[in-house]
C-alpha cells in the first residue's frame, strides 16, 4: 500500500470547508423554518372537518413522502423551467427541501395533536374561546412540547439532507469536500474531514435541541 496520509491539505482548505458548512446550515435553517410552517398547516388540514382540505393535504403528503428528495430537487431545478418556473440553485433547493420537510413534519405535528385529550379543547370552548384561539393558545403549546424529541430527529436528518444541494453545484460542505478531493487527489483525507465535520455538527445540533427539550418538557 503506497498511499500515505497527509492532512496538511485539509488545514490549507479549512476555510472552504467552513464556508460549505455555513451554507449547509443556512439551507437547513431556512428550509426547516418554512417547512415547519407548512407542516403545521398541513397537520391541521389532515385533521380538518372539511373533506376538501383533508384530500388536498393527503395528496401532498403521500406524493412527497414517497418520492426521494433527490428526484424532487432535480425536478424543481431542471423540470419546472420547462413550464416557465425558473429558480436559482439556492432557491430551487430551499423550495425542494421546504416542501419535503413540510410533508414529514406534518405527520409529527398530526400525531402530537391527536395525542392531546379532547377535554383540553372542550375546556377552551367552555371558556368562550374560538377554534382559532384554542388552536393557537392551547393546542399548539401542548403539541410542541410533546413532539420535541421527534422534531429534533427530523431537524437533524433535514440538516444532513442539505448535502444533496451538491448535485446543483451549490458550494456547501459536500460540494467543497468533493472539490478538494478532485483538486488534490487526497481522497481519504478529504472525505474523512467532511465526515468528521458532519458528525461534530450533528452532535452539536443534537445537544442544543436536547437542552430545549429539557427546558420545555412537560412535567411528569
Amino acid at each position: 500500500m503506497d498511499y500515505v496520509l497527509n492532512f496538511d491539505v485539509i488545514w490549507r482548505n479549512l476555510d472552504r470547508l467552513a464556508y460549505g458548512l455555513e451554507i449547509d446550515l443556512y439551507l437547513a435553517i431556512v428550509s426547516i423554518f418554512m417547512g415547519s410552517l407548512i407542516g403545521l398547516v398541513t397537520a391541521f388540514a389532515l385533521l380538518s372537518k372539511h373533506r376538501t382540505y383533508r384530500v388536498i393535504a393527503n395528496i401532498y403528503v403521500t406524493i412527497i413522502r414517497n418520492v426521494p428528495l433527490l428526484i424532487i430537487v432535480l425536478f424543481v431545478y431542471f423540470g419546472l423551467p420547462d413550464v416557465g418556473l425558473t429558480f436559482g440553485q439556492f432557491e430551487s433547493f430551499i423550495f425542494s427541501l421546504t416542501i419535503y420537510a413540510g410533508a414529514y413534519l406534518s405527520q409529527v405535528f398530526r400525531g402530537g395533536i391527536l395525542a392531546i385529550p379532547k377535554g383540553v379543547s372542550e375546556a377552551g370552548m367552555a371558556l368562550g374561546m374560538s377554534n382559532l384561539q384554542i388552536n393557537v393558545f392551547v393546542i399548539l403549546p401542548i403539541m410542541f412540547k410533546s413532539v420535541l424529541p421527534a422534531m429534533s430527529n427530523n431537524y437533524i436528518s433535514l440538516f444532513k439532507d442539505a448535502s444533496i444541494a451538491a448535485v446543483l453545484a451549490v458550494p456547501e460542505l459536500t460540494y467543497q469536500t468533493r472539490k478538494i478531493n478532485t483538486d488534490t487527489f487526497r481522497v481519504i483525507e478529504a472525505w474523512t474531514a467532511g465526515c468528521l465535520i458532519y458528525v461534530a455538527t450533528c452532535y452539536l445540533i443534537a445537544l442544543i435541541l436536547r437542552q430545549f427539550e429539557r427546558r420545555l418538557a412537560i412535567p411528569k
